[in-house]
């Protein structure tokens, strides 16, 4: 059975291909992308129950597809196998992805009991990516830092309490899926967990 690869390896990794990743065409990245979404993310979590998973989905999907850039990070955890994936293969790819993704916020953020969200500020980061520092304010309960990795203007990864990476450990999970299964063995999965995450 192979060993999981370590978090430093993978951030390693990481940064390797960010190295390589084209810029962002001259664009700047800030928070207001991040102040934009919390905002979004507010409102439905207010709405929770009204909604129920079916609507806090429906309001999510397109906010997660404008701030988060599902194709780089679909790309990054896939690594060599997007290489050698085909167009129709790369598609269905990336609508597991954003299914998986999406279910996960709506399935997470389910009630309201007083929380706000709060920018700290923003930093550069390595290979050109800028750090976007915020926190989960949830009294009484102590706040839970995010720092969000940005290329360009759109999120490309999730750090939690500045140590665990949301596409680190999602290529660490997909690595063994796609090893054993590849490309539609990975859409399967995904697929499956989306489904879970979004039946009330």
């Amino acid at each position: 059975m192979k060993r999981p690869i370590s978090l430093p390896k993978m951030f390693f990794s990481i940064a390797l291909l960010f190295a390589i990743l084209p810029g962002g065409a001259g664009a700047t990245p800030t928070s207001d992308v991040i102040e934009r979404f919390h905002a979004n993310l507010l409102s439905v979590m207010k709405e929770a129950r009204t909604l129920g998973l079916q609507g806090r989905y429906s309001r999510l999907e397109p906010e997660i597809e404008q701030a988060f850039n599902l194709t780089l990070m679909v790309r990054i955890a896939t690594g060599s196998f997007w290489k050698k994936a085909n167009e129709a293969q790369r598609k269905d790819l990336l609508s597991s992805f954003k299914r998986i993704s999406v279910s996960t916020y709506a399935s997470q953020f389910n009630s309201f009991s007083g929380q706000s969200f709060r920018t700290l500020g923003e930093k550069p980061g390595p290979q050109k990516t800028q750090l976007v520092e915020t926190q989960i304010m949830r009294p009484p309960k102590a706040p839970v830092k995010i720092t969000y990795v940005m290329k360009g203007d759109r999120i490309i990864d999730v750090l939690l309490d500045n140590s665990i990476s949301e596409l680190a450990v999602r290529r660490s999970e997909y690595r063994y899926i796609l090893s054993d299964s590849g490309i539609p063995g990975l859409i399967n999965v995904l697929n499956e967990k989306a489904n879970k995450l979004i039946q009330e």
